[in-house]
């Protein structure tokens, strides 16, 4: 009679299969490989190899036909070009509940997440190379707004994600790390971040506020991905250990650290941020950038079609006019000349409408040297004629005063 002990799904891996299967009398235990469907009773007329390993007080029994036999071998030798890390992934990112499939395209596919996990922290240790924490950190009631809104989102999927590792469930970590890493930061907040990064002055308020929130986010994002991306994490971690920048008591391994703690994004006070628990202030700023990506979204396929046309390249090159309800132009007008920033576009225009309407038109300006926006306005400092009168501030004045983006 066989338990459910050791019994587990059957695994695909390319054409192999595998099933286990647990004698309870005798304490043996029988793992069937094969590239045949896998029954519960094991065919006698299969070419098998049986090999033996008796541990506490399991025996062991591996039952491998040639053909399975092939597979393991070749899984081996991919594991050796890949390396243990997209291994890890790979395993990390299967439902265990469930059949479990591997092939060489799946694998390909894991090398994508990785190579997109990956790139996503070279971003934020690069941008953070010159700030310090200690020093140069703003506190909250101080960021910008979209800074605020990318730290509460941080905070809110690191919630999600500690919930699944308490009961063990290790796909939906990756699959939200996944998307976060190319929805929420690279197809729009650092997409829209690098502007500021680059253009407004090393010191400045804006620059140190996108500099907090990236320090922020990647804190948390090592922590998340060290329990299946060990050896990447401890990477970034040493890189920032050899800068100074991790606790000289944890310095010397991630896994010596926890969870990285947010603060509260109420503009008054800094506090420490709890996500199991109500809080006003977050949840309407969440709300309030979620539905302001989902109007980005519209004018972001509206500047596709010019682009498909021919008309621009860059959406910098891009003019829009939005026809707006209400709600939604108070919502963007609240935004001020930020709203440019965050459409990624030389100008926007709004009018007061009954529904959503997008007007693109390509800019009139002329592109500066420096900042790649289109302006009427280029060149009216001779000391800098090829760049715009916001570059001129920002390399010789006080800079721009950014608020919300």
């Amino acid at each position: 009679m066989f338990s459910n002990r050791f019994n587990r799904p059957v695994i695909h891996f390319g054409r192999l299969n595998m099933r286990t299967t647990y004698n309870d009398e005798d304490d043996i235990l029988v793992l069937h490989l094969s590239d045949k469907p896998i029954k519960r009773e094991v065919s006698q007329d299969w070419n098998t190899h049986i090999s033996y390993a008796e541990g506490n007080t399991v025996v062991v029994i591996v039952v491998i036909d040639a053909a399975a036999l092939w597979f393991i071998l070749h899984f081996i030798a991919t594991s050796k070009k890949l390396g243990a890390e997209i291994i890890r992934l790979w395993v990390a990112a299967s439902d265990y509940a469930g059949d479990i499939a591997g092939d060489d395209k799946i694998l390909a596919r894991v090398v994508d997440t990785y190579r997109r996990i990956r790139n996503t922290i070279k971003f934020l240790l690069a941008n953070v190379g010159d700030f310090d924490p200690a020093t140069d950190t703003v506190p909250t009631g101080q960021m910008l707004e979209i800074d605020r809104y990318a730290v509460g989102l941080a905070a809110q999927l690191q919630t999600d994600i500690l919930a699944h590792y308490e009961v063990y469930e290790f796909h939906p970590v990756v699959a939200s790390l996944q998307m976060y890493c190319s929805e929420d930061l690279g197809g729009f907040y650092l997409d829209i971040l690098k502007d500021r990064l680059y253009t407004t002055p090393a010191k400045s308020l804006a620059r140190r506020s996108a500099q907090t929130a990236l320090w922020c986010i990647m804190q948390a994002m090592l922590r998340w991905m060290a329990p299946f991306l060990s050896f990447t994490a401890e990477e970034a971690w040493a890189v920032l250990g050899a800068a100074g920048k991790t606790p000289a008591h944890t310095r010397d391994s991630i896994f010596l650290d926890t969870y990285f703690a947010f603060v509260a994004l109420d503009r008054s006070q800094d506090r420490p941020l709890d996500h199991s628990s109500d809080n006003d202030d977050t949840d309407t700023l969440l709300a309030k950038w979620a539905r302001i990506r989902q109007i980005r979204e519209a004018v972001n396929k509206a500047i596709e079609v010019l682009r498909t046309d021919g008309q621009v390249g860059s959406s910098l090159q891009a003019t829009v006019t939005l026809t707006l309800a209400p709600d939604d132009h108070a919502l963007l007008a609240s935004l001020g000349d930020d709203l440019k920033f965050v459409f990624i576009t030389s100008a926007v225009t709004l009018i007061a409408g009954d529904a959503l309407s997008i007007c693109v038109s390509v800019s009139n300006g002329l592109k500066c040297d420096r900042c790649w926006h289109y302006s009427d306005s280029l060149g009216i400092d001779p000391h800098h004629p090829a760049i715009c009168p916001r570059c001129t501030c920002n390399l010789t004045g006080s800079g721009e005063h950014r608020v919300f983006a």
